[in-house]
């Protein structure tokens, strides 16, 4: 597996990890499929309290029970709890679900209405006291991640966690430049459109299909590596099940060539700046 740091100078972590999204209506196959996930390398686990209200974090902590000195462990607070004694508050509970007595990445949500300034400083208080290790935003355009980097100063925001797929690559247009110009790693989210992956009988589709049986590889492996040709970019998918888990493992040592990622571009083309920065 190949590791990527997360900024300059931040904490590295596989280029690969795995997301938990929804994971709460089968606890037990969850549980199974992030621990599979820890034997294949995809280290880089991500959570929030928002997840199933808790429960996520809950199964979670199950999962990584006896193992948490393996993980990269991130979770993220609602903009409605980003207020000083909000952030705190959030986190505890958060520890106390994960079972653990620190993160090793602390993301804010998506932005809100409690003043960021007040968010970073809370982030800064906690790290302090040894309750999160980094913290960075999510969902950030590119305008309110220069914001963020200028309030917290340089190196200290660690990533932007942003939905990016071969059908939603709007982060290109300003949000990873952005992340490249300041130092900001960028997490993917949701980088197979969150079960709208193509067809395998569309014109998109059909070219995953291809190059993937030229490299002996699944569409859903070249699809991964499209997004990780970039290397400010690490990903984090959900995979409820114990070979999605290593299917998205064996991504880490995928590299396209150009010729490919020519053929990808072509199918499933950037498109135009969007008004707004599309979220999940």
């Amino acid at each position: 597996m190949i590791y990527r740091r997360l900024g300059q100078g931040g904490p590295r972590v596989p280029v690969v990890g795995q997301g938990t999204w929804n994971m709460e209506a089968d606890r037990a196959g969850a549980v199974r499929a992030l621990r599979a996930g820890l034997d294949a390398g995809l280290t880089h686990v991500d959570t929030a309290e928002m997840y199933g209200a808790g429960e996520v974090e809950e199964l979670v902590g199950e999962a990584l029970e006896g193992r948490r000195d393996e993980v990269f462990l991130a979770s993220k607070v609602l903009p409605t709890n980003a207020s000083a004694e909000g952030v705190r508050a959030a986190c505890e509970r958060s520890l106390a679900r994960l079972g653990t007595d620190h993160l090793d990445l602390y993301l804010l949500h998506w932005p809100g209405s409690h003043p960021l300034e007040e968010t970073l400083q809370a982030f800064e208080a906690l790290q302090a006291a040894g309750k999160i290790r980094s913290y960075g935003v999510s969902n950030f355009d590119a305008d309110e991640l220069e914001r963020a980097v200028a309030l917290a100063g340089a190196g200290r925001i660690a990533c932007n966690q942003v939905l990016y797929h071969l059908e939603e690559r709007a982060v290109e247009h300003e949000v990873l430049p952005a992340c490249e110009r300041l130092g900001v790693g960028l997490v993917a989210y949701s980088p197979f459109g969150s079960g709208r992956f193509p067809a395998p009988d569309t014109p998109g589709g059909r070219v995953l299909v291809e190059l993937g049986a030229t490299r002996g590889v699944t569409a859903h492996q070249v699809a991964l590596a499209f997004l990780l040709r970039h290397g400010a970019v690490v990903t984090i998918p959900k995979a409820g099940t114990v070979d999605h888990v290593q299917e998205n493992a064996a991504v880490g040592d995928l590299r396209l060539t150009e010729a490919e990622i020519g053929l990808i571009d072509a199918v499933f083309p950037r498109g135009a700046r969007p008004a707004s920065l599309p979220m999940i």
